[in-house]
């Protein structure tokens, strides 16, 4: 094997792409920057068990890990930046009240996702800590929308569920977790054979209940149905309640609902979202509402704070919206003569892109849409269309 040849699912990131991709995470960055979102950069390695701590099984599988030649510990290379902000927000930040943070950067992970998909995605997020109520769900659901409408990402179509109801619907049960896992399981494929065996011996309450999620999705009507098939508990008339005013609040995309998405249940512990657009084999944005990820952090204060946010892959979104034009640039003949490189530095001290042609590669210019040039005529250096 050619000692070049890169690991399986991961790839070089070559001009073309990488232009789109680093346009992509500075419009991101500012479009969260616009929101009051403040900017944090976690250290793409941790001691295990802080990059671990509440986290579940399914991060650890996904996790590298090595250990660290100075202290002897297992230290592994993030898969997910949502446990490190959490723990900036209970450890290093320590406020009180709202605090709003967004990243982008690279996580690994020991496989991948799907077919095709990359073991080094590069993360975008957005989170808010601080607040319980549904208008922090409504802004983090907005904030995902608008950060793919300036992608340029079209045919927006946001879809709803919330992890109280299925979480609600076996809370009075007594699963193992092995057991609970396959309830949930079973949702996820809406395998009704398996759902109607797995909830054998569950009251007829509960059992007819999850039995109905099985078929609650589609558009606004899935709600009026829900409250019809569903027990009429706080929690669920809760959920059911806020679903339907956030999908009456958010602006930008169509909205759907499949109430019986529990995936990232022992993750979530409210409203949960993905985001598909028109042409995206997958979901380009997924989020929710996952109060007390930070409580393990908090040592001697309480640090149980609530939280909601949502991520996406800068690398596969920009395989699925359209490219970014070339920005125009200026394309300057090489030389030394003192008056050509000042213009030349002056230009690029305004925020011009110059490209300066060395002698024998005058057809060589990739990347850049140079539609104008720089010339001396008259003695002085003058930028002129092409």
């Amino acid at each position: 094997m050619s000692a070049w040849v890169l690991p399986d699912h991961i790839a070089d990131v070559l001009p073309s792409e990488a232009r789109h991709i680093e346009e992509l995470r500075r419009e991101l960055l500012d479009t969260a920057r616009g929101y009051g979102y403040e900017l944090v950069m976690p250290p793409l390695l941790e001691h295990l068990e802080s990059l671990l701590t509440g986290t579940g099984e399914a991060l650890d599988l996904q996790t590298f890990k090595l250990v660290d030649q100075l202290s002897g510990r297992t230290l592994g290379l993030r898969a997910d930046t949502t446990p490190q902000v959490a723990r900036i927000d209970a450890h290093l930040l320590g406020r009180s009240g709202l605090t709003r943070l967004c990243y982008c950067g690279p996580v690994l992970h020991t496989r991948p996702a799907r077919p095709h998909a990359t073991r080094e995605p590069l993360q975008f997020g957005a989170e808010i800590y601080g607040h319980a109520g549904p208008e922090a769900d409504l802004e983090i659901l907005q904030l995902a929308l608008d950060s793919l409408q300036a992608a340029q990402a079209s045919g927006l179509q946001l879809d709803l569920a919330d992890a109280r109801i299925s979480n609600s619907l076996l809370s009075s049960e007594n699963l193992t977790d092995a057991h609970r896992h396959d309830v949930h399981a079973a949702l996820a494929t809406k395998d009704v054979s398996a759902l109607q065996r797995l909830s054998a011996n569950f009251s007829a309450e509960n059992r007819r209940g999850l039995l109905a999620l099985v078929d609650l999705y589609g558009d606004i009507a899935v709600l009026d149905e829900a409250a019809k098939r569903l027990p009429a508990t706080p929690v669920i008339s809760q959920a059911l309640a806020q679903l339907r005013w956030l999908a009456g609040q958010v602006q930008g995309a169509t909205v759907s609902f499949d109430l019986g998405d529990s995936r990232g249940y022992a993750y979530y512990s409210g409203m949960r979202f993905a985001v598909y657009a028109k042409g995206a084999s997958d979901a380009l944005a997924r989020g929710g509402r996952y109060d007390g990820v930070g409580a393990v952090f908090g040592h001697r204060i309480d640090r149980d704070r609530p939280a909601v946010g949502f991520s996406l892959d800068l690398k596969e979104l920009v395989m699925s919206v359209p490219p970014l034009a070339l920005r125009a640039a200026i394309c300057a003949p090489w030389g030394d003569a003192p008056a050509l490189r000042a213009a030349i530095a002056a230009l690029r001290s305004q925020g011009e892109t110059v490209v300066c042609v060395l002698p024998g590669h005058e057809s060589e210019i990739d990347e850049f849409h140079c539609d104008r040039q720089l010339i001396e005529a008259a003695g002085q250096w003058v930028v002129q269309s092409i």
